[in-house]
């Protein structure tokens, strides 16, 4: 079995990373992205890049700062969240973007790693989603026709893995990250815990080390939070 463990985040990238590719990153908000991943990924100066994320992430932080350095040409979405600087490339016509709706999202790229190329949907029959597409009758109601999604490299969050790869996600950590990895041709796992072969019950592991070609450890990724509302006691 080959070696699945980098020593780092910038050594699991070094060797596949090209401009022009297209990522597709796990996470929604701030929670279960693959931080360290994301910085490696600004790093190697790669550009013109499209990506598949839920959102991307805020200003200065995630997917953010490769929008600030403006590696990011598109980004496949299903909404803009608190990245003022993703808003602003937007509106000012300096980043290519592909709302599509959330289930919408997660289907096409569970669809592209499952090997199916396209699918039929009723969301978004009647809206822009639909201009363009095909739109086909199944007892009486319209479904529009939506293509699957597939990445160059996937870039994922998990809490644990052994070294086959086997990943354990944490509660809601786990979002986006199945089938991001799933629709990867490369898929790389930043987890908080590595143990051997074995280590792992079978039946709480949530994705199939099949999935994954490499791992990176981030013992203690610094897990932001996206937004905090304190409650002000009465007095």
């Amino acid at each position: 079995m080959p070696n699945k463990v980098y020593a780092s985040a910038n050594a699991a990238l070094q060797d596949i990373v090209k401009d022009g590719q297209t990522l597709a990153v796990g996470g929604f908000g701030l929670c279960g992205i693959p931080e360290a991943l994301i910085v490696a990924l600004q790093q190697t100066g790669a550009k013109q890049l499209t990506c598949i994320s839920n959102n991307a992430g805020v200003d200065g932080f995630g997917l953010g700062i490769l929008l600030e350095t403006k590696q990011i040409k598109k980004m496949i979405s299903s909404y803009v969240g608190e990245n003022k600087e993703f808003e602003r490339q937007y509106l000012n016509g300096e980043l290519e973007v592909e709302l599509t709706p959330q289930g919408t999202l997660a289907e096409k790229l569970r669809a592209g790693g499952a090997g199916i190329p396209a699918f039929f949907t009723p969301t978004g029959v009647g809206t822009l989603i639909a201009e363009g597409k095909e739109i086909r009758k199944f007892d009486g109601q319209d479904f529009i026709l939506e293509k699957s999604l597939t990445a160059d490299i996937a870039l994922v969050k998990a809490y644990k893995a052994d070294k086959a790869g086997n990943l354990i996600f944490r509660k809601t950590a786990q979002n986006f990250n199945p089938v991001c990895a799933m629709a990867g041709k490369i898929s790389i796992a930043e987890v908080e815990e590595i143990v051997e072969i074995g280590d792992l019950d079978p039946d709480e592991i949530h994705l199939p080390g099949i999935y994954i070609n490499r791992i990176v450890l981030n013992a203690h990724p610094e897990k932001r939070i996206e937004q905090m509302t304190l409650k002000t006691e009465a007095v």
